[in-house]
């Protein structure tokens, strides 16, 4: 790798630890505060003890340490395109959305979805960037862009010696910009005069109205006629009005309104056939008096909805009523939205179309929100920018200021209309060993040799082609191997030497290596776990912020087991009376069946001294009433707190798990499980292994800062 030059010098004893095989320690721009020890390793294999309870002898950690803060970093108000064609303040960004990032194609740009595996908050010196169309950005000078030549950090680093690539006058960023006065793109409530509005474009565009009196052909007798139809293949927009007409006191029922055939969607519709429900419906699509802003907002959001498009490079609504099509331009006027009307056509059909390219488009969605989705993402189309994005500015806001950064699958996302770098996939960074202090999270061991030495140790006579795990201590994904990128030497050299592994990961650093992994599973034994004990998104935060939701890891299963390979879940830790209930055990073991997990092992929260005393104490703020009982669960013999659950509470909980993992057909088969795989003899869940005495991540909380269970 190529670090700028960033070797500490020797008389920097701050950053030097005294440890055997250092090579160089080094700091980057790029992991702003972290020291990274480079050390040339003597061993790869390490043996686990015989007195260890774990089902295996051998694993390899390439790295010790982790890493809790990335240099990346935006303003919290930073617009984020999401995969749905909306934006949403990055600030709201949680793990497990999905936005729109990039892929490189050959020698096009593409957008694509992607997920987010981590989100999180820092504070760094502010540099405010100012485009020419008027987008400006404000982000830490560490950030990267996308350019008409490569990516490029925001500014250079003052205590650098050696350049950097950085932002300069007239460098062109990529992308389609969002112009100036970012505080007008803000969503639109859903007001009384925004629902009014889009009921009127989207009735006037797409509803039917009917009150009429016709004349009985067998009698001769007159009968009326009172409808209100709207039907539509997009539910979404269905579904809008529906509530938006339900607050306005009309009830509206749905059923099938036409059925799918080779050339033509299939249909619901929401009807009424009541006067009061069509005399009501008449009110509120009335013409105002005044074109408010809201309901100019909600009628272009119906519109569209409605009789709008966008295919191509084009955004346009078409309409024959010239009622329609002049509150169509007044409404487009009042929002400052540029538009051209286009000639009549044969068919007498009038278009008006959106002028000024994506940055106009995403305005336009931005300020109406309208609900179809399909007719508002960018996914599949090629980026081409057609706005003046030459940067005309990079000031130095001379401050800190709060800032937010997001990890994604492509390694980028569109932030304010451009392309925007985020860190390397940031794992979580909950370990085992607990004894490296306060320095574990800035300080990183980086055994850089570590698939070489493997390589040798595998190929010796007497090496007997044991089973290694690794991810038994150390995360082998976390963030440093994006830059590292050693796991795919290391994986090469266990599967060339016919030795067999298992990998225990977090997050989707994993997904880059699938192939190779699979490519290894047909010559020797692969084997994959992911930890997840809990699907209650707001508890999973309270008890680890920071770390990839349960949508973000049961994403990373699905892409495993996708990809053909066998994936099992540690559910650990359980924690008492949080996430041990029925309810929740059935709930976390149906969403693994949902994504194809294979097997399920569950084990009890596991507390040593000084997690213990941190952990006590978040439950006394949280959870009080808790309190008593884990100290009567985890009281020692001597009266004292043990690091064990009791063994009452144990057997309790295997039980309740195993009837889960029953009714949702977690079952042994005939194949060799990844239990088996690890160790015939002691299998997870078998009594010769107890979960709550192991040593595996996910059974411990760290003593310092967060509740950390995985």
């Amino acid at each position: 790798m190529r670090w700028q030059g960033q070797k500490i010098a020797d008389d920097d004893g701050a950053a030097l630890l005294p440890m055997k095989g250092l090579v160089r320690s080094v700091r980057t721009p790029d992991f702003e505060g972290v020291t990274f020890h480079e050390v040339a390793a003597k061993s790869a294999l390490n043996r686990v003890p015989e007195q260890s309870n774990m089902p295996f002898r051998w694993t390899v950690n390439p790295t010790r340490g982790c890493l809790h803060r990335c240099v990346y970093c935006l303003s919290p108000e930073t617009l984020v395109l999401m995969a749905d064609g909306r934006h949403k303040p990055i600030a709201e960004i949680k793990v497990g959305d999905r936005i729109v990032g990039t892929e490189l194609r050959g020698r096009y740009r593409y957008f694509v979805a992607t997920d987010v595996s981590a989100a999180w908050r820092t504070r760094k010196r502010a540099q405010r960037i100012t485009l020419a169309d008027g987008t400006e950005l404000v982000a830490s000078r560490d950030h990267r862009f996308l350019t008409e030549r490569g990516w490029k950090f925001v500014a250079q680093e003052p205590a650098v010696a050696s350049q950097r690539p950085h932002l300069t006058v007239n460098n062109k960023l990529m992308g389609f910009g969002l112009g100036g006065a970012l505080a007008g793109y803000m969503p639109p409530q859903q007001s009384l005069e925004y629902r009014r509005g889009y009921l009127g474009g989207m009735i006037r565009g797409d509803g039917m109205l009917v009150d009429r009196t016709y004349t009985r052909k067998s009698t001769g007798k007159p009968y009326r006629v009172t409808i209100f139809r709207l039907a539509l293949a997009d539910s979404e927009a269905l579904i809008r009005s529906h509530e938006f007409l339900a607050a306005e006191g009309v009830s509206t029922t749905f059923r099938p309104f036409t059925t799918q055939t080779e050339k033509r969607a299939a249909m619901t519709g929401i009807f009424t056939a009541t006067r009061d429900g069509y005399q009501r419906i008449k009110e509120v699509i009335r013409w105002p008096e005044t074109l408010s802003e809201d309901w100019c907002k909600g009628f272009l959001s119906g519109i569209f909805d409605a009789e709008g498009s966008l295919s191509g490079s084009a955004l346009r609504v078409s309409n024959k009523d010239d009622e329609i099509l002049w509150h169509l331009e007044s409404a487009l006027g009042v929002l400052g939205i540029p538009f051209i009307r286009e000639p009549v056509a044969p068919n007498g059909v009038t278009t008006i179309r959106i002028t000024g390219g994506r940055a106009s488009y995403r305005r336009f969605f931005q300020l109406t929100d309208p609900a179809i989705t399909r007719k508002l993402t960018l996914l599949g189309k090629a980026v081409k920018t057609f706005s003046d994005l030459r940067v005309q500015s990079v000031e130095d806001l001379g401050s800190d200021q709060d800032m937010v950064d997001i990890t994604t699958g492509t390694g980028d996302f569109i932030a304010n209309g451009v392309i925007s770098h985020n860190c390397f996939a940031r794992k979580t960074h909950e370990y085992l060993d607990l004894d490296s202090g306060k320095d574990f999270d800035t300080q990183i061991v980086v055994k850089t040799n570590i698939a070489e030495v493997l390589r040798a140790e595998v190929n010796k006579p007497s090496w007997k082609r044991e089973h290694v795990a690794l991810g038994t201590n150390t995360d082998p994904y976390q963030r440093a191997e994006g830059r590292y990128q050693l796991m795919p030497g290391i994986i090469r050299a266990l599967a060339e030497s016919g030795t067999p592994f298992s990998i225990l990961t977090k997050g989707p650093l994993l997904k880059r290596d699938l192939p190779l992994l699979v490519e290894a599973a047909q010559h020797v034994p692969v084997s994959v776990a992911v930890s997840l004990a809990m699907t209650d998104p707001q508890l999973q935060q309270k008890v680890e912020p920071g770390t990839p939701d349960p949508r973000a890891r049961l994403n990373l299963i699905k892409a495993i087991t996708d990809a053909g390979l066998e994936c099992n879940v540690l559910a650990m830790p359980i924690l008492p009376w949080l996430t041990d209930s029925t309810a929740a055990l059935d709930q976390l073991h149906s969403s693994l069946a949902e994504v194809g997990a294979n097997w399920v092992s569950t084990g009890a929260l596991h507390l040593r001294p000084g997690a213990r005393e941190w952990f006590m104490q978040w439950l006394a703020a949280e959870y009080p009433e808790l309190v008593p009982k884990y100290r009567r669960i985890y009281r020692s013999a001597k009266g004292g707190f043990s690091t064990y659950v009791s063994s009452e509470y144990r057997q309790w909980l295997g039980k309740r798990a195993a009837e889960a993992r029953r009714r949702h057909g977690f079952e042994r088969h005939s194949d060799v499980t990844w239990r088996e795989r690890v160790s015939p003899e002691k299998p997870l869940d078998s009594p010769a292994w107890d979960a709550s005495q192991s040593e595996l991540p996910g059974l411990e909380l760290t003593p310092t800062g967060q509740p950390a269970l995985f």
